[in-house]
């Protein structure tokens, strides 16, 4: 008898992905092997759920991947260093994961001598895109299912093909989709398909529960988060997760998204991500500091092609391994502590404490004191800096009279 063909699914454990073990399995007489990738968006217990779901839908193997240390060292790392919003909005929380999700995907296909690779994207998003070209750059030979995008299924279709198959799982469909990882959490709901109109406090995944300021200390190591509150961990991972949990509380990190998508249209989506939001001004408030002007002005620019260019799926270009050694190389001196306080909704950076501070008052201070230079040193750079324009303004006032 001949040996079924091998399939790799990404395995969320929702509807979408749950239809596709079953198509998969008896419709297209694939052995599936599902895998979850988990970017720091699932406990333990959430795991052990979705496997046992997983196999009672005919999975042949499952298996859960932990990428939360591979995602934060091949990704985050670099939007912390970079300070990346998007549209200076959005930190790039699903879109980022999503990369080294598809990563995973391409790997295992790989190591479990698959012969295709499934995901449960619809066509209608960015995720499909994403995957699809991960894949196709490092293993061509890989054929693409995807179920959903390719049936066109509403989700009543795929519930009433559940159904039909027997499977046991909730079908009441949640007012509002909601994908959490390490980077922060999306929000999309009614909402997020107008223009106008708001997330209700209802639909945002951490309820409010401080309501007292709080002063809290940040520390960076040649730019990498490692400590709060003077509280050192074995990783920026686990620092992460732990301003998260003491700052979500606050309802700090809300808002909406609204960009261009890598399929043309606009896109609207809520998030909530209290740590990078704060992370990422407490680490661009220590840069000021410490950096010239001319790093900070490139780092910018690099930084804002670097943020769309990943949300676009790109991650395999060399020229975002460019980008990052330029980032690398200019967090040497990007090491102090940050002071912030936190506030129901908001938080403010109220300083920073470094070593390499340039605003040093050995050298002087702002519109006070000046320890550098004489008067004349001025008068002289300033006839210097001007002349070519005080030559420009001559020449044409001159031929202006004529």
């Amino acid at each position: 008898m001949e040996a079924k063909k091998r399939v790799v699914l990404g395995f969320s454990g929702g509807l979408d992905t749950s239809f596709c073990v079953k198509y998969l399995t008896k419709e297209l007489k694939y052995d599936v092997y599902t895998v979850t990738v988990n970017t720091g968006g699932f406990s333990d217990a959430d795991l052990k759920q979705i496997e046992t779901h997983a196999l009672n839908l005919g999975s042949v193997k499952h298996i859960n991947y932990d990428a939360t240390e591979e995602y934060y060292n091949s990704i985050v790392k670099y939007l912390i260093y970079g300070n990346v919003l998007k549209n200076n909005t959005y930190p790039l929380c699903v879109s980022s994961e999503r990369l080294t999700q598809a990563l995973a995907l391409a790997r295992f296909a790989k190591e479990l001598k698959a012969d295709a690779v499934a995901h449960g994207s619809t066509g209608a998003g960015n995720d499909q895109v994403r995957f699809d070209m991960v894949i196709e750059i490092t293993n061509p030979s890989l054929k693409i299912i995807t179920p959903i995008r390719d049936l066109k299924l509403s989700r009543q279709e795929e519930i009433e093909y559940l159904k039909k198959e027997n499977v046991k799982m909730n079908f009441e469909k949640s007012a509002y989709s909601i994908n959490k990882g390490l980077w922060g959490t999306s929000v999309g709901g009614k909402e997020t398909l107008t223009s106008s109109d708001p997330l209700p406090e209802s639909a945002w995944p951490t309820p409010v529960s401080k309501t007292n300021p709080e002063k809290i200390t940040l520390e960076f190591s040649k730019g990498e988060f490692t400590s709060v509150n003077g509280k050192t961990f074995k990783n920026p991972v686990q620092a992460i997760q732990y301003l998260q949990q003491l700052a979500q509380p606050f309802g700090i990190g809300r808002d909406i998204h609204i960009g261009d998508t890598i399929i043309g249209i606009k896109g609207r989506v809520g998030f909530e991500a209290a740590a990078p939001l704060i992370i990422l001004k407490a680490h661009h408030a220590l840069e000021k500091h410490v950096l010239t002007k001319w790093q900070l002005y490139w780092k910018d620019s690099l930084a804002q092609f670097y943020g769309n260019w990943l949300h676009e799926g790109q991650i395999l270009d060399p020229v975002m391994r460019d980008i990052e050694k330029f980032f690398e190389e200019s967090q040497q001196h990007v090491t102090g502590k940050v002071f912030v306080t936190l506030n129901p909704y908001r938080f403010t950076v109220d300083g920073i404490e470094s070593k390499y501070d340039l605003m040093n008052s050995k050298f002087g201070s702002y519109g006070e004191m000046n320890k550098s230079w004489t008067g004349d040193d001025v008068k002289g750079f300033t006839k210097i800096f001007g002349n070519q324009l005080s030559i420009y303004q001559q020449i044409k006032t001159a031929n202006e009279k004529n």
